[in-house]
């Protein structure tokens, strides 16, 4: 027999097993021919594997939405990745608001208050970009490449052993159903009883490949419950990379409202205020002094007793500088921060201000900024 004979034979066999599994799987679903169930520990098995597969999958992928939220930018590492290419850098989300504040705060001026405060800004926004992108690499040696390489590899053999399964159950109830018509062409002395035998001989072979593939896939299947012990473990990694990235960021968000101060007591209490009184907000110092003079009734709430007091009165007082202040014309003085100026109020002046004095300098000041000294 030749080459091109003996695959032509297994063509012909092939398409005929092709053919059996066929009629034996439309009868089944027409009712018209038995099924061999398999065994509930084997079902729940199964069950529980196509359980884990879905999650898995809906786990991974809100993951990778939830690390890198910008879906062209998945679909452009996807791509890289089949490719076996490493996408090129580039700068994410806070990375790139950090360089345009600190860009901004060079050209407003670093000795500027606002200037200065963008760069400080800026630096800080890089800091937890670099933080994030530490989370994103982390997360995906640690997390979702198990998740991954669980779909991508381990499902796929338990899928490739379970279609195995089903193909020899269907050969196995084919050769049920051979056996069963052999029978009863027998008790019509219609074919000869070596027919009979031979059927029978069939259904104990296709039996047992059956048998071996159950076993063969039902240990597969038990090892979920070691995936599921596995993933845990990763699902701690990510969570501990989380945990830290979430701390960097809250520190380095703390050292930057110590650079760049905390708002007065009397406004933040403004703020603290129930949601059914109308408060304006205002986020910086330097907004409020700009704005106070359109804001009455922030002005009603940091005036204390002692500046009532000196606006009462002709006097003067001492008072220190909590922020820094850029003068916005000619009529207002510049402040720096800590510096303690002599300061006093003069008939006529808008109530959220006061005149300050340095040396020969003189401007208006507002009050949001100061703290009278004793």
């Amino acid at each position: 027999m030749n080459i091109m004979d003996f695959n032509m034979k297994k063509l012909a066999a092939d398409a005929g097993t092709f053919l059996s599994r066929a009629v034996q799987f439309t009868e089944e679903k027409l009712g018209q021919a038995e099924k061999t169930e398999l065994d509930a520990h084997l079902e729940n098995l199964l069950s529980k594997a196509e359980c884990t597969k879905q999650w898995t999958e809906k786990i991974m992928k809100q993951t990778e939405v939830l690390l890198q939220p910008n879906p062209n930018a998945r679909i452009e590492e996807f791509f890289y990745e089949k490719l076996d290419r490493k996408a090129p850098s580039r700068m994410n989300n806070p990375e790139l608001l950090g360089q345009y504040m600190i860009d901004a705060g060079n050209e407003f001026g670093p000795g500027t208050a606002y200037g200065n405060a963008l760069i400080k800004c800026g630096e800080t926004q890089k800091q937890i970009g670099t933080a994030d992108r530490e989370l994103i690499q982390t997360s995906a040696i640690n997390f979702l490449t198990p998740l991954r390489n669980f779909i991508e590899g381990d499902y796929k053999t338990i899928t490739k052993e379970r279609k195995l399964l089903q193909n020899k159950r269907l050969d196995l109830d084919a050769a049920k159903t051979r056996l069963k018509k052999a029978k009863v062409a027998e008790a019509r002395a219609a074919i000869w009883a070596e027919e009979v035998t031979k059927s029978e001989q069939e259904v104990r072979i296709t039996q047992s490949e059956f048998d071996r593939q159950a076993e063969i896939t039902r240990l597969l299947l038990e090892g979920i419950s070691s995936t599921h012990a596995h993933h845990l473990r990763c699902l701690n990694d990510f969570v501990e990379a989380q945990m830290t990235y979430y701390a960097q960021c809250y520190k380095y968000m703390l050292d930057l409202q110590k650079q760049l101060g905390s708002f007065p007591s009397t406004f933040l209490s403004n703020n603290n205020q129930s949601s059914s009184a109308p408060v304006q907000s205002v986020s910086t110092p330097s907004v409020l002094a700009s704005a106070s003079a359109s804001l009455p009734s922030v002005s009603n709430s940091v005036v204390t007793s002692g500046i009532s007091e000196l606006k009462s009165s002709s006097g003067s007082r001492k008072a220190r500088v909590l922020y820094d202040y850029d003068a916005a014309n000619s009529s207002e003085l510049s402040l720096l921060a800590d510096e303690v100026i002599t300061v006093y109020s003069i008939p006529g002046m808008d109530s959220d201000w006061l005149m300050g004095e340095r040396g020969n300098q003189k401007g208006k000041v507002p009050i949001t900024y100061l703290e009278l000294l004793n």
